[in-house]
């Protein structure tokens, strides 16, 4: 026995969402042996553009039943049945959502009139209810009302039962095991079952091919159905757009972090909100003034040719510069942590013995500055970090260069690496952003016996 069901609602996301109309008919097979439709008022005003799309406006629900006082005949209607919808998953999730809130349980089996659409009727370009029931020519009125999506839901039902090996695939869908139910609607099942179980970087794309969603992973597999699982608004609205997947494995975690944020930069996929932004780059400069005095300060990295060290903050700047001052005993005002000031005081650095209260020390102080240019450059030195290759035979690698990320790469495993002419065959070059900045220094500090100088 079967209900199939279709629901309006107020358009505010799964957990926000609240129903405004609610159709079931109840289907042995055969023919309809029953039917329960209601409008519903959902307590909370229904947005212009959804009364566009439905008709539902705010009047109509005004004097319409609560859900919690229709919940009987929900549950009654649907008992022992299975649950059928067009995109059942969202459907079951927002009625199910509901029930939770208001201290009800609610449990069916489930099928999806749209993956088996996709499995029992092949070849056409679109799946959605409207265009594929006038391809079939199945009759629907009342688009977009919850009793004319769902009367139409029954006639495509009805056809799907005598499609050509539907016993089979209508078993194979209400197996628990077989994930049919949990899958997104516009999915094929082969497209998850070529996932590897290994790490690396995974691309949700939507009808056109376009990559909407890049994720990262160290098992791919086992991440990307945690999101068909997940019923937070943004995943279930990601899912219903995923009809392919894509992946590329990189052997480690390292890797997969650092392509991730390379591919998220790229390809500017809608569902990523994080890492998108473009950090502005500040570089820590030095230049010699009319009086030989050396100074060191910060600028946005478009106005700093050569930088001698890069950092991705103003105040990231300033915290380097006053390492360098406190460090090397230099002269805050000199350094541009302080201006307009005839002899420097700055809060942190209590004592100055540096230019500013002795000009006859010229000599001297440059002599640290350059000290401490020196010390920058002493801890630019190459940097490998050797991590786990895609197979048995490769060893994956990743490079730092002057203490910032330059790419990372595969070699066969019995390449020595004395030098890192030895790797630059094998190099994939890569952008150097805040992102992987922060990505390798978190690896060297919890990781440091991965790491080596060449």
């Amino acid at each position: 026995m079967y209900t199939i069901i279709d629901i309006e609602t107020t358009g505010n996301g799964v957990k926000g969402n609240r129903i405004t109309e609610i159709s079931i008919f109840k289907y042995d097979g055969h023919e309809v042996i029953d039917e329960f439709t209601s409008l519903v008022n959902p307590q909370c005003p229904i947005p212009a553009f959804i009364t566009g799309l439905t008709g539902i406006d705010n009047d109509m629900v005004r004097n319409a039943p609560l859900l919690e006082e229709i919940i009987p005949q929900i549950k009654a209607i649907t008992a022992d049945t299975i649950f059928v919808a067009h995109s059942v998953n969202f459907d079951y999730n927002v009625i199910k959502n509901e029930f939770t809130l208001l201290g009800h349980d609610f449990s069916r089996k489930k099928l999806c009139t749209v993956r088996l659409s996709r499995k029992l009727l092949p070849g056409y370009n679109s799946y959605s209810l409207g265009k594929l029931t006038a391809a079939l020519g199945i009759p629907l009125t009342d688009r977009h009302r919850a009793r004319g999506d769902a009367h139409a839901t029954v006639l495509l039902f009805h056809k799907l039962l005598r499609a050509e090996n539907s016993e089979k695939i209508f078993k194979l869908f209400l197996n628990s095991k077989s994930q049919e139910a949990t899958l997104p609607p516009g999915l094929p099942k082969e497209e998850y079952l070529k996932l590897p179980t290994t790490p690396g970087v995974y691309y949700f794309k939507d009808q056109k091919g376009k990559i909407i969603y890049v994720g990262k992973a160290k098992n791919i597999k086992k991440r990307v159905l945690g999101h068909f699982y997940d019923k937070k608004t943004k995943e279930i609205t990601l899912c219903a757009e995923t009809t392919s997947l894509d992946f590329e494995e990189t052997g480690n975690e390292l890797i997969a972090l650092l392509k991730e944020s390379a591919e998220i930069k790229h390809y500017y996929p809608k569902y990523n909100s994080a890492q998108k932004r473009s950090i502005q780059q500040y570089g820590i400069f030095s230049y010699e003034d009319r009086n030989g005095i050396i100074h060191l300060a910060f600028n946005k990295i478009k106005m700093t040719p050569n930088p001698v060290a890069i950092c991705y903050s103003p105040t990231e700047a300033r915290q380097y510069l006053e390492t360098l001052c406190s460090t090397f005993e230099l002269c805050p005002k000199y350094c541009h942590l302080q201006e307009n000031v005839a002899v420097c005081s700055h809060y942190k650095i209590k004592q100055c013995i540096g230019i500013c209260s002795d000009l006859d020390i010229v000599e001297e102080y440059n002599q640290r500055v350059q000290d401490a240019l020196q010390s920058i450059k002493e801890v630019e030195a190459t940097l490998v970090i050797k991590t786990n290759g895609r197979t048995i035979d490769e060893n994956g690698f990743v490079v730092i260069r002057e203490n910032n990320y330059a790419g990372y790469g595969f070699a066969p495993i019995d390449v020595a690496i004395e030098q890192i002419e030895d790797l630059e065959m094998f190099i994939t070059p890569q952008k150097n952003t805040l992102e992987t900045q922060r990505i390798v220094e978190s690896y060297i500090r919890n990781h440091p016996t991965a790491i080596f100088a060449v």
